[in-house]
């Protein structure tokens, strides 16, 4: 489970030089998307040999039909690496549907450190980091996100942290909702561009955030909320 950088932040900063090195030893790989992977392999080393690897593009509807010529490559003994479009694969990404089929194929399965957008927004949050839930993405649909904002806050009254991500072009409308539904002195985190230079993590209440008007605008955004 190959990590890599949360957009283009420096390797320096959230790769392990011990995951660079076993990263740039593999040649075969399952990956979210080929573009980026391949860019991202050269972006650790210029002479990485893309052309001479093997790609297997995953998504969340894969059919594990169309991966039998991966397995049978590392039941062969290959090793191979799984690699999401940012960050951890299988956290928010269809990388779980990989591992769960290697571990019903009785494969080794093997996690290697780096970022977590997930869990370095909890971590500098403030907010509980001994119980907490991710939630993906919430419903696109006005009215169902309102919803679902309101149920987690509701589940989070109970100490509960809870976590949740947006497409960058749709947190505008995400932090009205939350501003508009949830209680003055529920606690909300607003995590972007984590890693990167221009990063920011803020933990305010609703109350105070609606007089900030926070803009996360088109960038990588993690919402935690804590009432």
């Amino acid at each position: 489970m190959i990590p890599v950088t949360l957009g283009n932040a420096d390797h320096d900063r959230s790769i392990p030089r011990g995951t660079s090195l076993i990263t740039l030893s593999l040649r075969l790989f399952a990956v979210e998307n080929l573009r980026t992977a391949r860019r991202y392999l050269k972006s650790l080393d210029r002479e990485f040999p893309v052309d001479d690897s093997l790609f297997f593009t995953v998504g969340k509807h894969s059919d594990m039909s169309g991966l039998d010529d991966f397995f049978r490559r590392v039941a062969e003994g290959d090793d191979a690496g799984v690699m999401s479009e940012a960050g951890m694969p299988g956290l928010a990404d269809p990388g779980n549907i990989i591992t769960a089929e290697a571990h019903r194929r009785n494969i080794r399965v093997v996690p290697l450190t780096g970022p977590s957008s997930v869990m370095l927004a909890l971590v500098a949050s403030g907010l509980n980091g001994q119980s907490f839930a991710f939630n993906g993405y919430l419903p696109v649909d006005t009215p169902g996100r309102q919803k679902a904002i309101r149920d987690l806050e509701r589940r989070s009254a109970g100490g509960q942290t809870q976590i949740f991500m947006e497409t960058p072009f749709r947190n505008m409308k995400m932090v009205e909702d939350i501003l508009a539904v949830c209680k003055p002195g529920t606690r909300l985190c607003i995590a972007t561009d984590i890693t990167l230079e221009t990063e920011e993590i803020r933990t305010l209440t609703v109350a105070a955030w609606r007089s900030e008007k926070p803009r996360p605008d088109k960038r990588p955004t993690v919402f935690l909320i804590l009432a």
